[in-house]
């Protein structure tokens, strides 16, 4: 009886490796199949020994394949556990094989987006940013070992639970767990741009409006000719007390706006780019734009 073919510990971690270039290879016709194959190459060398077999798996894995890139990693772990099933004899045919990937793509190329790009990155990179604008060197070094740690952990990670699952794995994304999850991190991701608008998000009109005179008792009566030490104290006291130094009272576009709701431009800002966005515009035009428009502002005198 011939020895059962298995994929070492070593074999996985290279094609973990490998899985980091996903994308590399990407294209419109069948989009990430390139890299797809490309990081399966050391479990088929493993597992195949013939020339024509290997042959038969890359082709295989070289039919259409497309899902976030972080995610792809369960799916790689249960596809290595198929050919390695396949590769042992079991009757799996290349139908299969496709059907499983795609029957896990879909499903989990949502998660992707609300738990990596909304969620991990963000919060990283608000802390990664607080730091740098405080002069600390340790931000970008934080965001920068934060995310990769974090990524290449969850590759391994989840390529080990798909590989140890196997094929059993794709009976659990019908039992709500995705969808849990994805909605929990979409929650959650809200909540953090909802922060990143407010702190990073300035729009500032330097406008000014017409003048409003003061009621008598509403600024400060100097005295005239010297002030004695009673009046200067006394005038200290106004001040404090929020008195005007004027009798009219500048106003400006910008603070009736703080006045109404504070950050009301940045949040409209941040809604227009994201309508533009559901419009497919794409996301190089709008920076293109906004910095168009911000220099015409600055120029004309409106911002």
């Amino acid at each position: 009886m011939a020895e059962k073919l298995q994929l070492s510990q070593s074999d996985r971690r290279k094609v973990w490796w490998r899985l980091t270039f996903l994308q590399g290879s990407w294209n419109y016709e069948r989009m990430q199949n390139l890299g797809w194959a490309y990081a399966l190459m050391p479990a088929i060398k493993k597992l195949y020994t013939t020339k024509e077999d290997r042959a038969a798996a890359l082709e295989r894995h070289l039919e259409f394949f497309n899902t976030h890139p972080y995610v792809a990693a369960p799916i790689m772990g249960v596809t290595m556990a198929l050919e390695e099933e396949r590769a042992n004899g079991a009757e799996i045919d290349d139908t299969a094989i496709q059907g499983v990937k795609i029957g896990m793509m879909g499903p989990l190329a949502g998660v992707g987006d609300p738990v990596f790009w909304y969620t991990v990155r963000p919060i990283l990179g608000a802390l990664g940013a607080s730091l740098a604008l405080a002069g600390n060197i340790m931000g970008p070094i934080i965001f920068f070992l934060g995310w990769n740690i974090i990524r290449m952990a969850f590759l391994w990670y989840t390529q080990e639970i798909g590989y140890r699952a196997g094929s059993n794995i794709t009976k659990d994304l019908s039992g709500g767990i995705i969808q849990k999850i994805t909605k929990g991190a979409s929650i959650l991701g809200m909540f953090i741009l909802a922060v990143l608008v407010e702190r990073w998000v300035s729009v500032a009109f330097t406008i000014n409006l017409p003048s409003t005179t003061l009621s008598e008792g509403a600024y400060i009566n100097f005295p005239k000719g010297d002030v004695t030490g009673p009046q200067l104290q006394k005038i200290l006291g106004e001040v404090a007390s929020g008195l005007s130094l004027t009798s009219e009272q500048t106003n400006t576009l910008q603070g009736q706006l703080d006045s109404l709701i504070p950050g009301l431009m940045g949040l409209l800002l941040t809604f227009l780019c994201m309508w533009l966005l559901k419009k497919k515009i794409s996301p190089i035009t709008i920076i293109i734009a906004l910095f168009i428009v911000g220099i015409a502002a600055r120029f004309f005198g409106i911002m």
